[in-house]
């Protein structure tokens, strides 16, 4: 992350990079148990709106959207009090269950990053890792953001970061990108987008006017029927403001007629870096100061008090990218302070995945990962702190996780359920996914006989962690099969000895050892005392 020189530096940690796991964890996985609601709350952009949009951003000519566009005036202030909405690294390893209100208390998000997909430049994806169908099957992504919505919260598209192909650099055409904003939008029902423009994709003046354009389409189109969309435009800034590439790219968004929410900077990796500790408080409230005037010039806001209302900042928490600058936990608290007495609109982090201490027995200072902050804290310490910004967006309006309350009863259905209903009988082993009551789980830990929706007690959490509802749509896991060629079906009167393989219920089992009339269980995971080995797998299952 680089707010310097656009070159890039080896010992910088690249946004939406997925590096190998190191072991350092950032976050307990302790999971909450929260009440759904009977039926999930619908989505901010309607099915129906989004298929009338996208046939608008194919059918109609661009210049005439552009045309009325350019006479928008500029939004109104995107909150009336500072808010927190912190980044969350969502390809980065191990996952981390921002749905989670025991783990992330805010339950306004801002979720990184999406680019373009290697060899399709205008289809998105997670972090070039991940397609968005892809993303829901291996981190449940769909679900995660539904459980948000459900708990009141508000989970934020961002676009583009400091690394990969940015979404408008690799796709040529205004209208396929206007699609491929909107769809994913309306796949998340998000309406509220973050572009992140940083390194070369800002200073390319064609991709800046694109993106304007597209963004300003999908506004005008969502419009027309009713609905809005909130986007915040993410730019580097220096001690003296945005840099010249990032005025740029604010006043293309303008003159294309895109209403803008907000600019936020990011207050981090200055270069060279602010000298003594106390200066990168008053480095990031120089920043700070020269952005509200440069908002007033553009146009955007008039007057130094509707420029704070346009205004955002997001600071690296402990350890930034150059070598001996640090955002300390003084820092916030000093930060939280200036942000509510100017009245600025919100407050980010990079990243919720980074807000623990480094190391496990013996601290770790001052060091650079993606996964701790690299200073000496507790758990969430400078979440904590920004917590208390009084727009703060928490589960359920409370500032904790909500007391548990019984869950729906409503009656699985397997048709319409996309992992396994859970079993008293079965044995779990961690990682394993169910569903129970409509909702997906996913076990933390072994477990044998503890329904997913148990609530906690005294010092016992729940061996389950909720991932979010089952969605309208899902299907039951089709299995994967490990071995073909199994033609002789299970007969209660065969004797089977070990390496025999039967079909049973259309699936393929290995026998264990000998035996007679004992069937092959369907229901996974198999009980270690039967003689059946499964010779397939289902989604949910842990991999190891």
């Amino acid at each position: 992350m680089s707010n310097g020189p656009d070159d890039a530096r080896p010992d910088s940690l690249p946004r939406n990079v997925n590096p190998v796991n190191d072991g350092r964890s950032a976050s307990s996985h302790e999971g909450a148990v929260i009440n759904l609601p009977e039926n999930p709350p619908p989505p901010r952009l309607s099915f129906v709106r989004v298929l009338i949009a996208f046939a608008a951003i194919a059918g109609i000519a661009v210049s005439a959207a552009y045309a009325i566009g350019r006479h928008t005036p500029p939004a109104a202030a995107a909150a009336s009090t500072p808010r927190f909405a912190p980044y969350v690294d969502v390809t980065l390893t191990p996952t981390y269950p921002f749905q989670n209100p025991t783990v992330n208390p805010v339950q306004h998000v801002v979720l990184g990053f999406v680019v373009a997909q290697p060899g399709h430049a205008c289809s998105p994806s997670w972090g070039a890792a991940y397609t968005p169908a892809q993303a829901e099957t291996a981190m449940n992504l769909d679900q995660r953001i539904n459980q948000v919505r459900a708990q009141g919260g508000v989970a934020v598209i961002s676009f583009g970061g400091a690394t990969n192909t940015e979404l408008a650099v690799g796709c040529d055409s205004v209208s396929n990108l206007a699609a491929a904003y909107s769809g994913l939008l309306s796949r998340y029902s998000s309406s509220e987008a973050d572009f992140d423009i940083e390194g070369s994709a800002l200073s390319d003046a064609a991709a800046n006017t694109r993106r304007a354009e597209a963004v300003a389409l999908v506004q005008h189109t969502l419009a027309r029927h009713g609905e809005h969309l909130h986007v915040w435009l993410t730019l580097p800034v220096t001690p003296d403001g945005l840099t010249a590439a990032g005025l740029q790219a604010v006043h293309a968004m303008l003159a294309a007629g895109v209403s803008l929410s907000g600019v936020n900077v990011l207050a981090m990796d200055y270069q060279p870096a602010p000298a003594g500790g106390a200066r990168m408080l008053a480095t990031v409230e120089s920043s700070l100061r020269h952005a509200n005037g440069q908002l007033q010039d553009t146009g955007l806001a008039h007057g130094s008090g509707q420029a704070w209302e346009h205004l955002g900042v997001t600071v690296m928490i402990g350890r930034n990218d150059v070598a001996g600058e640090s955002f300390t936990l003084g820092d916030a608290r000093n930060l939280a302070a200036f942000v509510k007495s100017n009245g600025i609109a919100q407050v980010s982090m990079w990243s919720l995945n980074r807000d623990s201490e480094c190391g496990g027995v013996f601290v770790q200072v001052g060091v650079l990962s993606t996964t701790c902050s690299g200073v000496r804290q507790t758990t969430l310490e400078f979440t904590h702190v920004f917590l208390a910004l009084p727009g703060t967006v928490t589960a359920g309006g409370a500032t904790t996780a909500p007391a548990w309350a019984p869950p729906s009863t409503a009656p699985d259905n397997a048709s319409t359920s996309p992992y396994p209903i859970w079993e008293a009988t079965s044995a779990y082993p961690g990682g394993y996914k169910v569903v129970w009551h409509r909702a997906v789980y996913q076990a933390l830990w072994f477990s044998q006989g503890v329904a997913p929706d148990t609530p906690p007690s005294g010092q016992s959490p729940s061996p389950w962690l909720l991932l979010g509802p089952v969605l309208h749509g899902e299907h039951p896991p089709k299995p994967t099969l490990q071995a073909t060629g199994v033609n002789q079906k299970w007969s209660s009167s065969t004797v089977y000895r070990a390496g025999a393989r039967v079909l049973f219920g259309g699936l393929p089992f290995q026998a264990k050892w000998y035996s007679q009339g004992s069937a092959p269980q369907t229901n996974l995971p198999v009980s270690p005392q039967s003689p059946w080995e499964p010779l397939f797998s289902l989604p949910g299952e842990p991999t190891s």
